[in-house]
């Protein structure tokens, strides 16, 4: 029950910007899932239980490393918000030594993605982090809808 909760408190972070992009007219960006296909990881071996959302909760963890690092480019002040998320992410999942590796490996994947390609704020940027905040709610709404009570 921790767990999903967490995923609401996420999704409630979230959501404000999934509303409000919703309405506007798309970029042309890459999507998550088009990243994803790309770089598919291997699928853990099975002595180690794993929740039926991992391929989703390991997107979320990503998108939360790449908002942490593009909100505070453009000076959001919001801290370590997105970390913090993370780490609650974690403590309600009480993942076994492999999936937290898996799960911390990918929110580390997400901020050097951008840590990569911006060294300072621009238009992109801000809109990366938004369409990233987008997609996050989207997921954390689809986690709740189908495997919360």
């Amino acid at each position: 029950m921790k767990r999903l909760l967490l995923i609401a408190l996420v999704a409630h972070f979230l959501l404000p910007t999934f509303v409000t992009l919703a309405q506007e007219k798309p970029a042309e960006v890459q999507t998550g899932d088009e990243l994803e296909k790309k770089d598919q990881e291997p699928k853990p071996p099975p002595s180690e239980p794993t929740a039926p959302y991992d391929d989703r909760l390991l997107r979320l963890a990503e998108i939360l490393g790449s908002v942490h690092y593009l909100r505070a480019l453009c000076g959001a002040n919001e801290g370590n918000k997105w970390r913090e998320s993370m780490n609650s992410l974690i403590i309600s999942e009480k993942p076994g030594p492999k999936r937290k590796a898996r799960l911390v490996s990918r929110f580390n994947r997400g901020y050097r993605a951008f840590d990569q390609i911006y060294g300072n704020c621009t238009p992109s940027a801000v809109l990366a982090a938004e369409r990233y905040r987008m997609e996050g709610a989207k997921i954390s709404a689809q986690i709740l809808s189908r495997y919360g009570r």
